[in-house]
């Protein structure tokens, strides 16, 4: 990697040739754990930069499901947020990305807060792949192209869920390009869950998720 970083608001990389369309990685109630970070080597391995922000702040991570519950709900919602606006901002003005919007890869708790964002700042979300995490909201005002990758066996987001979200972003006019992984459960994509994580399902998904961002934020 030609530049990459990390300090107490997240970490950042670049690919080799020193630019590329930019892509927010938000991470999922665990925290901005080392998994986060490769994922965003892996996109800058892809050209892309890639700018995960540390959500829960002070390099807070959690290895339990109790651990996480209790660090979400420490964390202000009203500061995340602020966060991801300003990540936003920042990745689409570093010298390295192009003027105008970005991508978000977004995992469980960040795929519904990247929900959020496409819908509240559509001007500068072009794409959203949202890996098992939902959101109820008009999308109406968003202008991304959507993605989603659900598990078939799914504690956190039920079936009804992600129907329920498939149908309110066709039914207010978005593309929609949702897959389900049979024999999969929550985090499946995540290989430091060793419990839940599916290497064949997680490779499918990266695939489509590349493939995904190259169709809609290359230029």
């Amino acid at each position: 990697m030609s530049e990459s970083g990390s300090a107490g608001t997240g970490y950042v990389v670049a690919p080799d040739s020193g630019s590329g369309p930019g892509i927010i990685v938000l991470h999922s109630w665990w925290g901005l754990t080392q998994f986060f970070r490769d994922v965003c080597d892996r996109l800058a391995d892809e050209g892309f930069v890639a700018l995960a922000p540390d959500l829960h702040g002070d390099d807070r991570t959690a290895d339990t499901p109790d651990e996480a519950e209790a660090l979400l709900a420490s964390t202000d919602p009203n500061r995340t947020a602020g966060l991801l606006v300003s990540s936003m901002s920042a990745l689409s003005r570093m010298p390295a990305t192009p003027d105008g919007p970005v991508g978000i890869l977004g995992f469980s708790m960040g795929a519904s807060w990247g929900l959020w964002a496409a819908t509240r700042f559509p001007d500068q979300v072009a794409a959203v792949s949202a890996y098992y995490g939902s959101q109820d909201m008009d999308f109406a005002p968003a202008t991304a192209k959507f993605q989603g990758h659900f598990a078939e066996h799914d504690e956190f987001e039920s079936d009804d869920s992600v129907n329920y979200l498939e149908a309110q972003l066709r039914l207010t006019g978005h593309d929609v390009d949702f897959h389900r992984y049979p024999g999969t459960g929550h985090w499946f994509a995540e290989s430091d869950r060793v419990a839940a994580f599916d290497p064949a399902a997680a490779a499918l998904a990266w695939d489509r998720t590349t493939g995904f961002f190259h169709q809609h934020l290359d230029r």
